[in-house]
């Protein structure tokens, strides 16, 4: 094949053979001799230049029609394929190729080289003879073969059938990213393995299944970033207190893969075990301040602790650096619990406090991480109002509320940011559900003779709940013991509270005194110190805790026996 009669459409090509035309062509190329006179040789046939040795003329230099092309392209290690007319006849294949693929007969391309259609290539020769321009596709992959990046390059031709006119042809020049391929796979497989251990470490740190307290009803949700993003360090969990109170918490680590799912996980165990301390909101997210810095120094965190007690009918709640709470009333106004909040956990030197939102039946309060409201280019705050929105409007369960709400704000499966949300319930109740809870409180007042009025007060009570005798008895015991503890120990104002919801009865005992009983061992000889062991050696559970007024409050639960 003369190359000279493909005149390939290379880029660069205009421009070095716009340079060669300045140097008025090379001589040796037209054959011509230099015709100076001290220049012709003497009679032994010689050349002397009387000027002496100088660098080799111009001439001297090949020029690209002096080059074997045919040569130059079997010798390439890349796929050279070249095509021509619409049909894509075939005029070419070199030797690479025929070594990859077997030997090719003439005809058109999709029939003599069948590898062309298999790449994706027919459309593409198309689209270049019609713009006259190169196109380029990448790692292309061959059925039974390697990969390769392909880029067809316009190349005219003079048409031997008609004088003056061309034809069009396309260079197809295939080369061979083969072991690129490979390794971009590995790499996807081992991105893909190690996000799928975080996503799984993440899932198992999370809880497997919330807590649902006899008060409220709650729904969580957590939906990872996009394949493309690492997991973050977003978790939520719900905490039974004891006497009806729980605690309820979200959080989000900085920072993406393993190591902070696995500062989250230790977050969230240490967030489990002061919540049994029964503390204050501002004191847990100061106990966890200190605790984050001893984890990671380098690593901050936000959070959100709150507990609802279903006597006070609110929401107490501390904020780290968190995004606020929200609260739909019944009647459908969303409120905004903007104060207090501190800096992130791990920051150190600040005083947390807390605040505190109403929770009345019917409401509904949403808990949720940055990635539920953030947006690229957007502030955030029109994040938050965004949600206000979808959440004035969201009515159902909590399971309902928490797709509506991920649904409203666009979060999708390739969503860029880890979202955790958190949503739960006071529910409105009524009829026979209504039945199901009640509430009843006797004040403690003057001395040894409250026991007595304890005693009887807490047995109408049972019996009008209509609790089996067994029950009654024993719920008699814990409150003639802890009224006793109380008087013994507590100082004014003695309050006895007595509740039943539809799976327990809780007996708490207030006073004034903010020293904590705790359950010891009594001696034979001792003629005190059981009356904490009796409650809970009968009782399902117990506890204490310091009230915010000062003072502090006993309480104990009993499980329902069904059909109570």
């Amino acid at each position: 094949m003369n190359f000279t009669r493909w005149s390939a459409r290379l880029p660069g090509t205009q421009r070095r053979a716009a340079a060669r035309t300045d140097r008025r062509s090379v001589p040796a190329a037209r054959g011509e001799l230099d015709r100076r006179p001290e220049l012709r040789p003497d009679a032994t046939g010689v050349v002397t230049d009387p000027r002496g040795a100088q660098d080799p003329p111009e001439s001297s230099v090949p020029a690209l029609e002096h080059f074997p092309v045919r040569g130059l392209l079997d010798g390439l290690p890349a796929l050279v394929v070249l095509v021509h007319g619409p049909g894509h006849q075939v005029s070419y294949v070199n030797q690479a190729y025929e070594t990859a693929f077997g030997a090719r007969a003439t005809g058109t391309a999709a029939a003599a080289c069948p590898e062309l259609a298999e790449l994706g290539l027919l459309p593409l020769l198309d689209q270049v003879l019609r713009s006259g321009r190169p196109r380029t596709v990448k790692s292309r992959r061959v059925r039974g073969g390697g990969s390769y990046t392909v880029t067809c390059l316009p190349a005219d031709a003079p048409d031997p059938h008609r004088e003056g006119e061309s034809v069009g042809g396309v260079l197809v020049f295939a080369a061979d990213v083969t072991a690129h391929a490979e390794a971009a796979e590995r790499l996807r497989a081992s991105e893909s393995r190690h996000r799928e251990a975080a996503v799984t470490l993440q899932r198992s740190l999370l809880p497997q299944e919330l807590e649902q307290p006899d008060d409220l009803r709650v729904a969580a949700e957590y939906r990872p970033g996009g394949t493309d993003a690492a997991v973050g360090g977003d978790w939520y969990d719900v905490i039974t207190l004891g006497a009806g109170r729980t605690a309820l918490v979200i959080g989000d680590v900085m920072g993406r893969g393993v190591r902070a799912a696995a500062v989250m996980g230790q977050l969230r165990t240490a967030v489990r075990a002061y919540a049994r301390l029964d503390l204050p909101p501002h004191e847990v997210l100061q106990l966890l301040d200190g605790l984050a810095s001893e984890i990671d120094p380098t690593q901050i965190a936000t959070c959100v602790y709150a507990v609802h007690d279903p006597n006070e009918g609110r929401l107490e709640y501390a904020s780290a650096g968190h995004l606020p709470v929200l609260v739909r009333d019944a009647d459908g106004t969303v409120h905004r619990a903007e104060e207090p909040t501190g800096p992130p956990l791990g920051t150190g030197g600040w005083l947390h406090s807390s605040g505190t939102v109403p929770l009345r039946p019917g409401s509904t309060a949403v808990l949720y991480t940055d990635g539920l409201v953030e947006r690229r280019g957007e502030d955030i705050d029109e994040g938050v109002a965004a949600l206000e929105r979808a959440l004035a409007g969201a009515t159902g369960s909590p399971q309902v509320v928490c797709d509506r709400l991920i649904r409203s704000l666009g979060v999708t499966a390739d969503h860029d940011d880890d979202v955790a949300v958190l949503v739960l319930q006071h529910p409105a109740r009524s009829g026979g559900d209504a039945e199901l809870f009640h509430n009843a409180a006797l004040e403690l007042l003057g001395g040894v003779e409250a026991a007595p009025r304890a005693r009887a007060f807490a047995s109408g009570v049972l019996a009008s709940w209509r609790f089996p005798v067994e029950l009654r008895d024993l719920g008699v015991l814990a409150v003639s013991e802890l009224v006793a503890n109380s008087l013994l120990h507590g100082t004014p104002p003695m309050r006895l509270r007595l509740r039943r919801t539809d799976r327990r009865l809780i007996i708490e005992v207030t006073d004034g005194d903010d020293h904590l009983p705790r359950r010891r061992r009594a001696e034979t000889e001792d003629e005190a110190g059981r009356g904490i062991s009796i409650v809970a050696t009968i009782a399902s559970s117990w506890g204490c805790r310091r009230t915010p007024g000062g003072g502090k409050a006993v309480w104990c639960e009993f499980a329902l026996p069904d059909g109570a």
